[in-house]
């Protein structure tokens, strides 16, 4: 089970880490990512990440903005979203991805429900 938090009203340049705590099983050997849906769009992917932290993906809106981590001790990663703007408006999901290969960006097994990040302008 993932559950994802963190999400919030905010305004354009503000700053919020979203954290996605996972139970039910230990995650340490998944690829973790986080995914986005704005209202009548498609869930794209924001971020991944592997097992041990040291390769990342980054969707090519978010980069230079977000950073993705995680902690396996913990079992729980995080989405650091500095300056924000109103077009990160969205439903923010954590999901897992059972490893198979180093394709970080999918499909993915498991999804937490989803967070709202609303960015005013």
């Amino acid at each position: 089970q993932l559950q994802a938090s963190g999400g919030g009203l905010v305004q354009a340049g503000d700053s919020l880490r979203l954290t996605c705590a996972a139970s039910g099983r230990a995650f340490v050997n998944y690829i973790m990512g986080w995914f986005r849906q704005a209202p009548g769009k498609e869930r794209d992917i924001v971020a991944a990440i592997n097992w041990s932290g040291k390769t990342t993906y980054y969707a090519d809106s978010v980069k230079g903005r977000f950073t993705i981590s995680r902690d396996n001790a913990k079992n729980t990663q995080y989405l650091q979203m500095n300056s924000l703007k109103p077009e990160d408006t969205a439903v923010y999901y954590c999901a897992a991805r059972i490893y198979r290969d180093s394709v970080l960006t999918g499909p993915y097994d498991y999804w937490g429900q989803g967070t709202q990040v609303t960015v005013s302008s």
